[in-house]
């Protein structure tokens, strides 16, 4: 049988009490001994509740002075009492569910089953008691030692507790009444626990069986996103050979090299060159793409003047901004101090954003790209930690803002994914691959940094890099 089969078999008997429960399951000790004192204290005899295994789960019960004087006193009498706890432990209530059974002290012992829903679950024990109608010890108790003192024997016996047998049947009943509603109060709780434990353990095998498929198929999402890096790293790398030879050859025919070219045939080459600039620019994003998402792309830090980059970058872009009309100012503020960084790539990430901020800019509009030192908080809420613990570093902020249509507040997070485009319609004015601001946010984020971004009021968008100047290092 499977654990599983085991479980749900165990669960079956709890819920119809099979042979896996016990009357301690059912019933509080505590409560149950608190019950059995107040009929010992109430009818004025002892009282004792045993499980159906002998255990004794409730005493109200001390030993009577005549076992005590015998146990002390005589050998063959100390026997007998011990055959006599043997036989009362034995005797059988039968289909009636009580008998009795008479010690050789002449004194009785009443015992009762407890019966829930037609099984057997322990007993009570009522006694030593002495029937109204014995008046002297018994011949078998004078006779069990040769030298017993009779006088102080019928002394000790006539301390006995006196019930008549009808009463203790009474008594009996009462308290096994009393017992079926504590186990049917303890068979509800029990019932309660063992559905709500089954719905448990349910939930938790669906959710182990949920939790294996996800890991499968997150597994094969790996495997099909590491294959689609690898893709990507190869075709581009096989494509970027043949396209910088159609880039070169479109240079040297525009340069003359091969014999002057009739016009015609000059802007024909201009845009095969064009096109296959802005290819390339495709592919070196699809390459870096790929290494960024494998881990493979190397940063060469070193101490980096964040003002020389924005200077070259504003250089870089300024003949393409002027023929749409556009303006871009580099303000960079004398107290930034110098970034651990790797310039090439944190030139991309300027660029990057630049050009972005070109495309959705309207003619005679304006790209600012500023920089400022900054204390970048470290430990705060941002990283789950408490304000106790929060310290801070030096660090650079960079903003590149257009004034352009700006970003919805809905788009603002998606815009960083690879290949996404706000404007995604066949019938969209503005080129690009989407590649551009997912590099940047990897870039940022291999530097420590994080981006996000603001609304440039009244309109346009804000995109705002902090930059540590040093990555803390472990020792």
């Amino acid at each position: 049988m499977s654990p599983a089969a085991r479980e749900t078999g165990r669960t079956v008997d709890e819920l119809t009490l099979g042979s896996g429960v016990t009357l301690e399951e059912l019933v509080n000790r505590a409560a149950l001994g608190e019950m059995v004192g107040s009929f010992r204290d109430l009818f004025g005899v002892p009282l004792r509740v045993f499980s159906e295994e002998g255990a004794l789960l409730a005493d109200a019960w001390e030993q009577p002075a005549i076992y005590e004087y015998l146990n002390e006193h005589h050998r063959r009498a100390r026997a007998a009492i011990q055959d006599v706890v043997s036989a009362v432990k034995r005797v059988d209530p039968g289909t009636q569910g009580e008998a009795s059974y008479t010690c050789f002290t002449g004194a009785v012992y009443h015992v009762a089953a407890i019966r829930y829903e037609d099984r057997s679950l322990g007993r009570i024990v009522i006694g030593p008691f002495l029937p109204p109608t014995i008046k002297e010890p018994p011949p078998s108790l004078v006779a069990i030692e040769p030298d017993i003192d009779a006088a102080r024997v019928r002394e000790l016996q006539l301390r006995l507790p006196r019930a008549r047998e009808e009463t203790v049947r009474q008594i009996s009943r009462h308290l096994c009444g009393t017992l079926d509603l504590v186990l049917w109060s303890g068979h509800r709780a029990l019932l309660t626990s063992s559905m709500h434990l089954a719905s448990v353990r349910e939930s938790f095998r669906d959710l182990e069986e949920k939790t294996e498929r996800l890991q499968e198929a997150y597994d094969r999402l790996k495997e099909l996103d590491r294959l689609k890096s690898n893709f990507l790293a190869t075709v581009s790398h096989e494509l970027r050979t043949p396209l910088t030879s159609i880039i070169g050859y479109s240079e040297m025919l525009i340069e003359g090299i091969a014999g002057e070219m009739p016009g015609e045939q000059r802007e024909f080459v201009k845009t095969i060159h064009e096109k296959g600039a802005q290819l390339l620019e495709l592919i070196s994003g699809l390459l870096d793409l790929s290494k960024l998402e494998s881990g493979t792309l190397s940063m060469r830090r070193t101490d980096v003047d964040v003002a020389p980059l924005v200077q070259d970058v504003v250089q870089t872009v300024t003949p393409t901004a002027r023929k749409t009309g556009l303006t871009v100012v580099g303000d960079v503020d004398r107290a930034t101090p110098r970034l651990w960084a790797d310039p090439t790539r944190l030139r991309q990430v300027i660029q990057n954003l630049v050009d972005n901020a070109m495309k959705f800019s309207p003619q005679g509009g304006v790209v600012l790209i500023r920089a400022e030192s900054i204390q970048m908080e470290q430990g705060g809420d941002d990283d789950g930690g408490p304000a106790l613990f929060r310290s801070t570093q030096p660090g650079v902020r960079l903003r590149v803002a257009d004034s352009g249509i700006g970003i919805p507040d809905a788009e603002k997070q998606r815009v960083f994914d690879a290949f996404y485009q706000v404007d995604s319609s066949s019938t969209r004015h503005v080129g690009g691959t989407g590649l551009g601001l997912s590099i940047v946010k990897r870039l940022v984020e291999g530097h420590g940094g994080r981006i996000w971004i603001e609304d440039n009021r009244p309109s346009g968008a804000v995109f705002v890099i902090d930059l540590p100047c040093r990555r803390a290092t472990l020792s």
